[in-house]
């Protein structure tokens, strides 16, 4: 693939990015919570979203959600769209439970907004939206048509958005993430892959004090299955290999008939997925007796630092640079939906809000960085050709 830039530097109008402005539109998201896990509420963000872009030339698909998730928003711009364009990935959906809110308001403690999500990623999915309605307010079109997609789900690995996205990502020339910015503004240019796996242990039950010689301990195999997977954790490599839930047995004084655990890992090449992935879902009981069936796969592939990528990285932070700040990259363990472009599509991620805090009861972004990123996310508009 070509990377092709514009050097053009056209003068913004006026003050298009307050602060203020940007502000009370990120409170307004943030104050419909959208857990995941409540699709009403997800829609209810969704209408307000699709009802910003009602006086912007743009068109507006909304694809039905399912299995229990809320629905994908797909604005399109009017021009550029017959040729592979710009795609900007968002998600609308927050980690924290319904109610939180009140635990968690929207307020501003000096340089810090806080609330729900506000962070991860509120904040920068309302940049996306502000930058591409500076650029519509405009007299010259940019060279790329402007897709963006906010999906529902991104928080539980994207299950009914993947498809969609890997769809979008395909045919864009470029993708912009607004996931937020990572260790004081950080751009992200590469995250490891992200596999989960459920590990089911059957045994043989048995009376732990009269006959344990008839039993056959599903949890002593468990032990043995995690020291396994304990065993593939390299920190020099970048592999980790997490044993995070783990349930069985009935009664202490029953040997456990069942055990189960659920299993994260994280790799930083396809090369490291390619060899662990059989290795874990082959492993097999040390117990004559005992059965162990392991399900999973790789649902986030390693987003990894492909030359095209690199050419939109150092575009990037030169538009930066010409803002007035510096724009710094780092590779980071957590996984994204610029894990599933990446592959394929020179992927920016990171490019939302700086702040901290992400799911936890303090997710706060930094105000300071509210106009740099929105201009950074416009000129990137403006420019990429």
């Amino acid at each position: 693939m070509t990377t092709q830039f514009l050097s053009d530097d056209n003068s913004m109008s006026s003050n298009p990015f307050e602060t203020a402005d940007i502000l009370d539109g990120i409170r307004r998201w943030v104050e419909i919570e959208s857990p995941t896990e409540r699709p009403d509420q997800v829609n209810k963000l969704a209408d307000l979203v699709a009802s910003e872009y009602r006086d912007l030339p743009a068109t507006v698909d909304r694809v039905a959600g399912r299995d229990g998730c809320g629905d994908h928003l797909v604005t399109r711009s009017s021009w550029g769209q017959d040729a592979p364009g710009i795609l900007v990935l968002s998600h609308l959906d927050t980690v924290h439970p319904m109610g939180f809110i009140e635990r968690l308001p929207f307020k501003i403690e000096g340089d810090s907004a806080f609330g729900p999500g506000v962070y991860d990623m509120k904040g920068g999915a309302y940049l996306a939206y502000h930058a591409l309605r500076q650029i519509c307010a405009d007299d010259a079109r940019p060279p790329l048509g402007i897709t963006q997609l906010y999906v529902s789900d991104e928080e539980i690995g994207s299950p009914t958005s993947r498809a969609l996205i890997e769809a979008e990502g395909r045919k864009a020339k470029y993708v912009l993430v607004t996931e937020p910015a990572r260790d004081g503004g950080k751009i992200v240019t590469g995250r490891k892959g992200v596999a989960r796996f459920d590990v089911h242990i059957k045994g043989a039950p048995a009376h732990a004090g009269t006959r344990p010689e008839d039993g056959r301990s599903a949890i002593r195999e468990l032990g043995n299955v995690i020291q396994t997977l304990e065993a593939m954790n390299d920190l020099k490599r970048g592999v980790t290999v997490n044993v995070g839930v783990v349930r069985g047995g009935t009664k202490p004084n029953v040997i456990a008939e069942e055990a189960y655990a659920e299993v994260d890992m994280r790799v930083p090449s396809m090369a490291d997925a390619d060899e662990l992935v059989p290795k874990i879902l082959g492993i097999t009981s040390r117990t004559e007796g005992v059965s162990v069936k392991v399900t999973g796969e790789l649902n986030r592939p390693p987003y990894e630092k492909s030359n095209a990528g690199a050419a939109l990285y150092e575009h990037a932070r030169e538009l930066a640079t010409e803002l007035g700040f510096e724009l710094l990259d780092v590779f980071t363990g957590g996984g994204s939906d610029g894990n599933f472009t990446a592959p394929h599509t020179a992927t920016l991620d990171g490019l939302g809000v700086d702040g901290k805090g992400a799911h936890t009861h303090y997710e706060q972004l930094y105000i300071s960085s509210i106009e740099p990123r929105a201009r950074l996310l416009y000129r990137l508009y403006q420019t990429l050709r």
